[in-house]
């Protein structure tokens, strides 16, 4: 029986940085991506991945719940990704390694809303109405897991990978 590495953290994540042939199954889309996946690997042992561990095993429970736990030997790497490159093992990497979409969502949209409240405060009321539209579109993000500015985000210039031959270098290999 072998290993095999499900990473669980999103897309873009697993994008910029992955264990070589593992296997993306967002936790934000796991009801729905998990039993494809976990059907084809009967028969193997399942180890669960994150960055720090905490998403790892929120999806075994779910795992679990689906009905997958009499046909997989299912574990969490303890400590995730980041244990693992402490470890010394290898990693799959974008060359270009800006910060994780995940992040610029964060930034552009704090910086919104902080510059929409201060000039719903300061000049016209109307500019809070702004921020609150804001905050339902995250209300909304996190509802249905879609979030319209990380896809334009992703669009970016600067969320490509350098040209290089495949855009990725194995970092702590050999």
């Amino acid at each position: 029986m072998t290993d095999v590495i499900v990473d669980v953290r999103e897309r873009d994540e697993f994008m910029l940085e992955r264990i070589a042939h593992s296997i993306n199954a967002p936790l934000s889309a796991f009801t729905s991506v998990a039993p494809g996946v976990l059907t084809q690997l009967k028969d193997r042992r399942i180890v669960f991945m994150c960055r720090g561990g905490a998403r790892a095993s929120q999806a075994l429970e779910l795992a679990k719940k689906m009905g997958f736990d009499d046909v997989h030997v299912y574990s969490v790497y303890p400590g995730g990704l980041e244990q693992w490159k402490k470890s010394g093992l290898p990693v799959i990497a974008a060359v270009s390694m800006g910060l994780p979409l995940q992040r610029q969502v964060q930034l552009a949209i704090g910086g919104l809303v902080v510059v929409l409240s201060l000039l719903g405060y300061l000049l016209n009321p109307m500019f809070a109405l702004a921020a609150a539209a804001i905050g339902m579109g995250l209300l909304v993000a996190g509802a249905t897991g879609y979030c319209m500015l990380a896809n334009i985000m992703a669009k970016a210039p600067w969320n490509k990978a350098r040209a290089t031959p495949n855009g990725e270098a194995c970092v702590n290999c050999g």
